[in-house]
């Protein structure tokens, strides 16, 4: 009796459990080169099924030998063009002619081979795929773990460390005495990655030389190795609370919120703050309302029911996600971690074509996590993408915004003809509002309407800085601006240059008037007040340029694709950027006499979350 296996149940191990069962004693097994051709082929890729089907060939050399079967391998090994083919079916054509050729019984485990052979009249043998059912228990950095750790940290040479606490209030604490050696690390490690690869509990998300993220059950583990990082480190998280939206203020109106129709919602906070536990809650209490309801994850860590069906990058891209998801047209999508422009972009574009979103952003203060949509989307259009923000501190939602467009004159100005689009953001539970933002000469403004923080940078700011420009720009000499209110500012020049600014008529300082909405006094230098001038400084030193960074300050310009600093007179030299005083980076002035720099870039995020904060950019020659 002559038998034939194709690469299926040579893989699967069922020939040698046939033989040893008695079925096939004393027959001849063929065994097809194009079968060990593809086994070789897989254990050279590091594919597992590659090693079983070499260690079933091993099985059945040692069964020949102790004289049960007689081993053949039989055909040719299939050459470099027809393994090319093997997805068209060419490796599975050279074994079924094989089978023909011998006359033998071609067993097999593909149903699509089984059915091609018997219609060409070969004795076919089917056998049902090997399904192995595993059941993988506890692992061992489980027993880290107790009620109130949140991640355990292992790496080789350190003692065990661990956060834990209350969420909102963690440590991290040493949790063992004896550093922990290379060799018990990366034994974990491979319990780990086999425990991923065994169990339907466990999957593995990320697999990049020297970087491994698996997802077991709850616990999301990082493990690194050299050359990536210095040494072998396993980084455990897993949540340690599972919220309701019932457990949260303002929950019966957040509920009304988001069940009157879809939204465009930013949950934000600091690490560790409880951000996406309430985003699971939020998720699960849309699909008890019958929600369609879609997570869009890297990893995929949200603690969420199995309604939910959590996505990740397709082809590496967010983008090819959220792609999918528009054909999919859930009622809404969770979107975790939203970092990069990139990010913000996708969640806006799915935002406008009508899904509802709920994306998870780190950020120190609630108006933080919307000024990160400045720049990178249409002003005007910020409101349509996201219409509430909702701040979570220690576990618990600290601020919730509702935000939306007016058009006004913004706060503090006075003519009518200043009136504009203005994103207004207001308190959710008083219907204060607390921040406009708009557009003032070319730069977008968030002005602060609170008393507390109106002083140190709302409309007071902003015009200083807009009077100086405008001054300075007709005037030959130094130029000083002083706030008094609202609407009311001094501006003290030279002796020479105050007929010049007041112009004709007072023509000139009445088109500035016009251009700012703020009423203003044109007095000498002379009259400058001492407290005005800063301690112990002579009067023109903001005119002279010099500032806190000693540099040029400049007003950078957001494109979609480059953030551009404008220049005075430094094309082809090497400057510093600044932010406040603090190095950012250094950079070669362009030909043109601007520095750009690239959109979703570190460098770039950094300076946007400079300009976010309103801290003062400058150039200061390297």
């Amino acid at each position: 009796m002559n038998v034939l296996p194709d690469t299926s149940v040579v893989i699967d191990g069922r020939i040698s459990d046939r033989i040893e069962d008695g079925d096939f004693e004393g027959a001849t097994i063929l065994v097809p080169e194009a079968v060990v051709a593809e086994l070789e082929a897989q254990a050279n890729g590091g594919a597992e099924s590659g090693w079983d089907g070499l260690s079933e060939l091993q099985r059945l050399a040692d069964l020949a030998d102790e004289g049960t079967i007689e081993l053949d391998y039989v055909g040719e090994r299939p050459d470099a063009d027809e393994q090319g083919r093997a997805s068209e079916g060419e490796i599975d054509a050279l074994i079924r002619e094989l089978a023909a050729e011998y006359d033998a019984v071609f067993v097999t485990s593909d149903v699509v081979q089984s059915e091609v052979a018997q219609a060409k009249g070969i004795e076919v043998e089917y056998v049902s795929p090997r399904v192995e059912e595993t059941d993988v228990g506890r692992l061992s950095i489980e027993d880290y773990f107790d009620e109130q750790t949140m991640s355990v940290h292992l790496k080789a040479g350190v003692e065990p460390m661990a956060k834990r606490g209350d969420v909102g209030d963690m440590s991290y604490q040493t949790i063992g005495e004896d550093p922990t050696d290379e060799a018990a690390v990366r034994e974990i490690a491979q319990e780990i990655i086999d425990s991923a690869k065994e169990s339907d509990e466990g999957f593995i998300e990320l697999d990049e030389p020297g970087m491994t993220i698996v997802q077991f059950r709850d616990y999301r583990i990082a493990i690194a190795e050299p050359p990536f990082a210095d040494g072998w480190e396993i980084t455990a998280v897993r949540p340690i609370v599972k919220t309701a939206m019932e457990d949260y203020e303002h929950a019966d109106e957040l509920k009304d919120r988001l069940l009157e129709r879809q939204r465009g919602v930013l949950i934000a906070g600091s690490p560790g703050a409880g951000k996406s536990t309430f985003a699971q809650a939020v998720g699960e209490f849309l699909v008890d309302h019958d929600f369609a309801v879609k997570t869009m994850e890297k990893p995929r860590d949200l603690q969420v029911g199995p309604e939910i069906t959590q996505y990740t990058e397709l082809g590496g891209e967010m983008e090819k996600t959220a792609d999918s998801l528009l054909m999919v047209r859930p009622d809404y999508t969770i979107y975790d971690e939203v970092r990069k422009t990139d990010d913000f972009e996708v969640f806006a574009d799915m935002r406008l074509a009508g899904v509802g979103m709920i994306g998870v952003v780190h950020a120190t203060r609630a108006i933080d996590a919307l000024q990160r949509l400045v720049g990178r989307v249409e002003l005007g259009m910020i409101p349509q993408i996201v219409d509430t923000v909702v701040y979570i501190e220690a576990g618990e939602v600290n601020k919730v915004y509702d935000v939306s467009t007016q058009v006004k004159v913004p706060e503090g100005l006075m003519e009518e003809d200043l009136a504009r689009p203005v994103i207004m953001i207001q308190d959710f539970e008083t219907g204060r509002p607390e921040y406009e933002i708009y557009t003032f000469n070319r730069q977008v403004v968030t002005v602060p309407l609170n008393e507390g923080e109106r002083e140190e940078g709302g409309v007071s700011k902003l015009a200083k800085q807009e009077i100086e420009r405008e001054i300075q720009s007709v005037a030959r000499g130094p130029v000083e601006v002083e706030v008094q209110g609202q609407n009311r500012a001094t501006v003290y020049v030279s002796d020479d240059d105050i007929s010049y600014v007041i112009g004709k008529g007072g023509g000139r300082i009445d088109d500035i008037e016009n251009r700012l909405g703020i009423d203003i006094d044109v007095r000498t230098l002379d009259e400058l007040p001492q407290s005005a001038s800063g301690a112990g400084g002579g009067a023109g030193a903001s005119a002279a340029g010099a500032t806190a960074t000693q540099g040029e300050v400049v007003t950078p310009d957001i494109t979609s694709r480059h953030i551009v600093l404008p220049t005075d007179g430094h094309a082809g030299e090497t400057v510093e950027v600044q932010a406040d005083g603090e190095y950012l980076f250094t950079a070669t002035v362009g030909r043109g006499g601007d520095i750009q720099v690239s959109r979703g870039s570190a460098i770039a995020e950094e300076l946007e979350r400079a300009i976010d904060r309103e801290q003062q950019i400058a150039i200061v020659r390297a």
